[in-house]
This record gives structure tokens, sequence and C-alpha cells, in this order.
């Protein structure tokens, strides 16, 4: 028993178990929002504007739909979203950061001219502009989200492709008369992924936040969609009236959410350093 405590202590094991844990409860919670969607449409008026009860854990609206099916299919709308939006914008920006620091210095160029462009511009200016110009709904949210969150990653990744173009090792097969895209695909890859799927990994917690934003503001999900952003939306002009449940509890699973994504990015980061640090030792 003590040896099993001692190795569930070790910082490898530990950010394991952080990791899959995080994981594990994002998937549940994704598969059971979209195992719900139906529920979460479901209108009653004989049960209006009920508080968190035994039978209904986050009460109902003044339309009588149950607020705990809504919010769940809400949070997996903003969980596929995030999925889909962090995977494309790391893809986006692993590309971009390894030609800019390959393919010679007017690319480079390029790339840095077009991230401060992008970077220049209120964010979420950018983003409500780019969601209204593609029509708004699931696709306009995607884009505009995949168009904004690749610059930060693909810069981080520029930086260490140029530290990594000088090692010996990436010296040695350009002597030997390695093409670009072979010395891309050989040595500079296997040493950008822990960047890569690090940033990945912490893209979810901005995706989902930004979508959320956006829908609230009414620039991206329709009211139709079970979104958290419209369930905040919805519920603000009840708050006066002490319907507290409408936008709190929502509120605090897509914190909670965010904070399970960071924790997989963080908990992921720490495998790479301990790894990396017993590749050294």
């Amino acid at each position: 028993m003590k040896q099993l405590l001692n190795h569930l202590r070790q910082p490898r094991t530990a950010a394991l178990i952080r990791l899959l844990l995080a994981a594990a409860i994002l998937l549940a919670v994704m598969i059971a929002g979209m195992a719900c969607r139906e529920q979460a449409l479901a209108t009653d008026f004989t049960r209006k504007n009920l508080a968190p009860c035994a039978e209904y854990l986050f009460g109902t609206d003044w339309m009588g739909r149950d607020m705990l099916t809504r919010t769940l299919s809400g949070l997996s709308l903003s969980i596929r979203i995030g999925v889909v939006t962090a995977a494309v914008s790391a893809v986006v920006a692993l590309a971009a950061g390894v030609s800019a620091a390959l393919l010679g210095r007017w690319a480079d160029g390029a790339l840095t001219w077009l991230i401060d462009l992008f970077m220049g511009i209120p964010h979420i200016l950018l983003l409500v502009l780019i969601s209204c110009a593609c029509g708004r709904g699931f696709w306009g949210v995607t884009i505009g989200i995949v168009a904004t969150h690749w610059m930060s990653l693909a810069r981080l990744i520029r930086g260490e492709v140029m530290q990594l173009r000088q090692s010996g090792y990436v010296q040695v097969a350009r002597k030997l008369g390695a093409s670009p895209a072979a010395i891309a695909v050989r040595h500079i890859l296997p040493g950008v992924l822990p960047q890569f799927f690090t940033g990945l990994v912490l893209l979810f917690p901005h995706a989902i936040l930004h979508e959320a934003s956006v829908t609230f503001l009414g620039f991206g999900l329709t009211s139709e969609q079970p979104a958290v952003g419209v369930i905040l939306s919805e519920s603000m002009q009840y708050l006066a009236t002490g319907r507290w449940w409408l936008a709190l509890l929502p509120g605090i699973c897509l914190v909670a959410v965010v904070l399970l994504f960071e924790l997989a990015g963080k908990s992921l980061a720490a495998l790479w350093s301990v790894n990396a640090e017993q590749e050294a030792a």
C-alpha cells in the first residue's frame, strides 16, 4: 500500500491521473449532452419557473424547460465546437510556424506581418466580424474562432523551429543534401510535437469561452440551439425577478469545463516536462 501511494505521488503518475480524470469528465459531459438534446428542447408550461429542487436540480425556465438538460446540451455543443476549432487552429499554426522557419526570410516576414495584423485588431471584434460575415450559426462561429486563434501558437512553434534549425543534426542533414521537406518531417516536427499538443489542449478553453461570449452578444449560435451563450443571454432579463438559477448554475458549469481543459493542458505539459528531464538524465 505504501509503495502504491509513493507511486501515485510521483510527478509523472500524478500528471497522468489528472489528465485522464479531466478527459473522462469532459467526455462524459459531451456524451450526456448529446443524449439529452431532445429533453433540453422539450417545454412544459405546468412546471415553469421552478427553483432548483430534488426533481429538477437546476430548476426550470419560463417555458418549463429543464435547465440541467439544457446546460448539459449546451456544454456538449461548446465542447464539440472547441474540439473542432482548436484542432484546426493548431494544425494551421503548426503549418504556418514550420513553413515560416524553413522556407526562407520572405515566408518568415509574411507570417510575422500577418500575425501582427491579426493581433493588432481587438480579438472579440474580429471574431464577431468574421462570424457575421460567414452567416453566424455553427459554421460562422467555427470559422471565426479558427481564424483568430492560431497566431500565438504559430509564433511559439516558429521560435522553437528556429532553435531546432541551429542544432547539430539538422545542420548535418542539410549538408548531406536533405530537402527542406525531409528535414521538416524527420528532424523538426518530432521536436515541436510537445509544444503542438500542449498548445492544442490549451486552445480549448479559449475557443469555448469565445464561442459563449460571441453567442451571448447575439452574433454566434442561434437561439434555437441550447448553447450556454444563449442560455446566459436569455436569462439576463429574468435575474431581476429573482430567478438566479437561470444564469448562475449554467455559468458555474461553463467555468468548470474551462478549468478542466486548463487542467488537462497543464497536466500534459507536466508529462512532457518530466519525460524530457528523464531523457536528459
